[in-house]
């Protein structure tokens, strides 16, 4: 009788990328929240908009309207590319590092929003889905060269931020990703110039 080669008892599940994990758990709870309360809790921390600087849930939500979403088709779009790109830059650049570019992400996007567009109230992961897209394109970075790859992802995304906010009316913050993407790359280049 011969012995099957996969051994089920040797499978294990792995929590291989926990910053992510834990990112997408967030997210996953802040939503559960929103429909629970009737939005008020993207209200309160899961979004960020004009508000006091002597209420302390200002500073909250410049860092916490990364995890608030609309819906779940919001919710959804954003997680998936978050769940395939994120594993992959967790194990190449580290905890510390992710959490670094989420949160740099998250408060340069939000006080872009809180001065520039004191009407407008901004929610979601898409500056950090944009960011992770623009910094996995420099894996493949060398001293002193830069991937062809990480150009054509940056001009096809950038012109189509820029058509979809020109020619598309629409409650999609172009300049939250092109603003995403911008850290992104700014990471990687720093990352991968000085860390070497």
């Amino acid at each position: 009788m011969s012995k099957n080669k996969f051994n089920r008892s040797n499978s294990k599940i792995s929590f291989n990328s926990p910053v992510i994990l834990g990112f997408t758990a967030i997210c996953l709870i802040s939503l559960v929240l929103s429909m629970f309360t009737n939005g008020a809790s993207n209200n309160m921390i899961f979004s960020v908009y004009r508000s006091s600087l002597l209420n302390p849930l200002t500073y909250v939500r410049f860092f916490g309207h990364v995890f608030g979403h609309a819906s779940w088709s919001h919710f959804m779009n954003n997680i998936m590319y978050i769940l395939i790109i994120g594993p992959l830059l967790e194990e190449k650049y580290g905890k510390i590092d992710m959490i670094m570019i989420i949160a740099v992400t998250a408060f340069v996007t939000g006080l872009i929003n809180f001065i520039f567009f004191p009407g407008v109230q901004l929610l979601g992961a898409s500056g950090v889905v944009f960011a992770f897209i623009l910094l996995s394109s420099f894996t493949s970075f060398q001293d002193g060269k830069i991937p062809v790859t990480f150009i054509l992802v940056a001009v096809i995304y950038i012109g189509q931020q820029v058509y979809n906010g020109v020619f598309e009316k629409n409650n999609i913050s172009e300049l939250t990703h092109i603003i995403g993407g911008i850290v992104g790359s700014a990471f990687g280049f720093i990352e991968n110039k000085f860390k070497r």
